[in-house]
């Protein structure tokens, strides 16, 4: 039995995600922001799951609550980075309390959290990590630049990552869903407090558009949480997962414009180097 320590269960992919890893039979350490959702999910699923109180955006909170679950349960096989924020804006209308915000929640505290777990994996030499990011980490919209600026740099540093714990036992995967039935695009998506009517035609645009997929978009979170659990036994991990039809698009058009542009500019490229005399 592997314990999964997941981020962010109180609804979305995280909780789909909970349910289904407690239905395979693992245990299921997992965090709320509410205390009594804490207490409701523990009297639910004593024995069988545990949940905490945490705030990621806290780097002291997380220190101490890791330390807490090994005292506890002694390991953790699998660390599921999910809690995280949406966000629509143009880059001008955002302000920098709301770009720290979004990196707050979908990075600094992804990372501190991966920083804090590590050691424990890297005794066992063994673990998964499971950084659930977005086609938007591939792929960037206007108006989702500060969102997609955030899931970018949690790919980077997972992206390294992977190639620095390899060695020790440890695998890292990154998850990008396109568009899936979840709160995301509802309650759960900040907005520009700001909005600049040049915009309307592109970043007002998106969020109009965003705004009215709620609850109609095209991912099923229980096979999406199906998905991360076969990834996770799989003895061939790959180091991403993207996750339905829109993300397989959207990730295909993004490296077939990488693909020209570099094209485009081979010539330019290779003559932009030193030559012997």
């Amino acid at each position: 039995m592997k314990n999964w320590l997941i981020t962010g269960i109180s609804s979305g992919l995280g909780k789909v995600l909970a349910e289904s890893v407690i239905q395979n039979g693992d245990f299921v350490i997992g965090t709320f922001r509410n205390q009594k959702q804490v207490t409701d999910f523990n009297a639910k699923y004593k024995n069988k799951a545990h949940s905490i109180l945490l705030d990621i955006t806290d780097e002291h909170n997380i220190e101490e609550n890791v330390l807490n679950i090994i005292d506890k349960f002694g390991k953790i096989d699998v660390l599921v980075n999910n809690a995280g924020i949406g966000f629509v804006g143009a880059i001008e209308e955002t302000s920098m309390a709301e770009v720290k915000e979004v990196f707050n929640a979908n990075f600094f505290g992804t990372l501190k959290l991966t920083q804090a777990v590590l050691p424990y994996m890297r005794k066992e030499k063994s673990g998964n990590i499971v950084q659930i990011s977005s086609h938007g980490g591939i792929k960037a919209f206007a108006g989702f630049g500060i969102y997609n600026a955030s899931k970018f740099a949690l790919e980077g540093f997972s992206e390294a990552l992977a190639q620095e714990v390899a060695p020790l036992g440890i695998k890292v995967s990154i998850v990008e869903p396109g568009p899936f039935r979840t709160k995301f695009a509802g309650n759960g998506l900040g907005l520009a407090k700001n909005e600049i009517t040049d915009y309307s035609e592109t970043a007002g645009a998106f969020r109009t558009k965003l705004k009215s997929v709620d609850g109609k978009q095209e991912g099923d979170p229980v096979k999406a949480a199906e998905a991360i659990i076969n990834l996770v036994n799989s003895e061939n991990q790959t180091l991403r997962l993207p996750l339905g039809k829109v993300a397989l698009m959207t990730i295909g058009m993004k490296l077939d414009s990488v693909k020209s542009d570099l094209e485009k500019n081979r010539n330019t490229a290779e003559n932009a180097v030193y030559t012997q005399a």
